[in-house]
């Protein structure tokens, strides 16, 4: 069984049971294997302390859309489109485990319920803090959104840069990935979709 860290999240906490020792070895190995030397004084700690940033980074694994939301849905009172844009994040893409961040915007028309503004940041936080692909992660919080609310549409719009683009391969500095997720009207409406769209321009 691993050890128990509490990790703090703004003003929610958490417990998550990561096998931080094991992590640890993990790290010391790798280390180990690109030709460093583990014992010397930069690195002595480093392997506790990958272990340690890596339950932080992925701590989206431990938790559930239930949870996240917390109960805080609320009776729609109109079915104007809410536009939430801008919520940053970061997160690791599966491919090379290296970072990708950037911005998540969010639109969505109520059908009888409505979320806290809060959650849809806690909603991009629990899925980008796992090993993800820019694709997935769009789709995931899309679908999350129609699975608490079962909104008359919903549009996620992503762009993020990779450092797997900007250190490595072809070392692009300037790329930016910009990914979608339309669901019902935001999917079927042009008009709902290009109105979603004209708020992110206005930035």
């Amino acid at each position: 069984m691993g050890k128990r860290v509490q990790l703090e999240d703004s003003d929610v906490s958490f417990e998550t049971a990561f096998d931080l020792e094991a992590m640890s070895g993990l790290a010391r190995r790798w280390l180990e294997l690109i030709g460093e030397d583990v014992d010397r004084e930069g690195l002595a700690d480093t392997p506790a302390r990958v272990a340690r940033a890596w339950a932080y980074l992925t701590r989206g694994y431990q938790q559930t859309l239930s949870e996240v939301v917390n109960q805080a849905v609320f009776k729609a009172e109109g079915s104007e489109m809410v536009v939430v844009k801008d919520i940053e994040f970061y997160s690791m893409c599966e491919h090379h485990m290296l970072p990708f961040f950037g911005r998540v915007h969010i639109g969505y028309i109520p059908r009888e319920k409505i979320l806290g503004l809060s959650k849809f940041a806690r909603i991009v936080e629990m899925f980008s803090r796992r090993l993800q692909l820019q694709e997935r992660l769009a789709t995931q919080i899309a679908d999350a959104i129609v699975e608490v609310l079962d909104p008359l549409g919903v549009g996620v719009v992503i762009e993020g840069t990779h450092l797997c683009m900007m250190m490595r391969g072809v070392e692009k500095q300037q790329s930016v990935t910009v990914t979608s997720a339309m669901r019902g009207s935001f999917r079927s409406d042009p008009r709902t979709r290009s109105e979603f769209l004209s708020f992110l321009r206005d930035q």
